[in-house]
This record gives structure tokens, C-alpha cells and sequence, in this order.
């Protein structure tokens, strides 16, 4: 298994009841594909660089796991139609 690293910033409507279900939802997407959540590291709303579909602020929240290869696209693809997603970051973080 290959370690990950997602950062996905969440729309600023939600509540805190909210974004923990968003969390929530993305952790079993995760699970769904046999991965391993290992941890998960709520930054909070903060100011977007620049304005993304009208927004000018988001929830930050970034998720280690572990997956197999090729597992992410699962993944990706859900992302990119939520939309509660404002823009999303996966990175395969292990050394070779």
C-alpha cells in the first residue's frame, strides 16, 4: 500500500455538523476503496489565494491514508462532482 495525502477545501455555507459529515463521507469513500485512513487534520476556514466560484474562504482539511495504487481515481472522481468541494490536492507521499 502507498501512503496519500488529500487536502480537500470544503465550501465556507457549511456548519460544523456539516463539514463533519463531508469528513465523514470522504473517509468512507476512502475505506470503500480498501484504503486505510490514518489521520485526519481539520485546519478550519481560512482565505482562499484568490476568489473560486464565488468564494473567497474555505474549510481546510487534510486526510492521510494508505491504498492501493490506482485506487484514487475512485476517489478523485467523486470529489470533482461534490459540491460541497470547492478544489481538492492528492499527493502520494512515500519515499522510493
Amino acid at each position: 500500500m502507498r501512503s496519500y495525502e488529500l487536502m480537500v477545501i470544503f465550501v465556507p455555507g457549511l456548519d460544523e455538523e456539516g463539514l463533519d459529515a463531508q469528513i465523514e463521507r470522504t473517509k468512507g469513500l476512502i475505506e470503500g476503496i480498501g484504503g486505510e485512513v490514518e489521520k485526519v487534520d481539520k485546519w478550519g476556514k481560512r482565505r482562499l489565494a484568490y476568489e473560486i466560484n464565488d468564494n473567497t474562504e474555505g474549510f481546510y482539511v487534510v486526510i492521510d491514508f494508505k491504498a492501493e495504487s490506482g485506487a484514487t481515481s475512485e476517489v478523485e472522481r467523486i470529489l470533482k462532482i461534490t459540491d460541497e468541494v470547492i478544489r481538492y490536492l492528492l499527493l502520494r507521499t512515500d519515499e522510493e
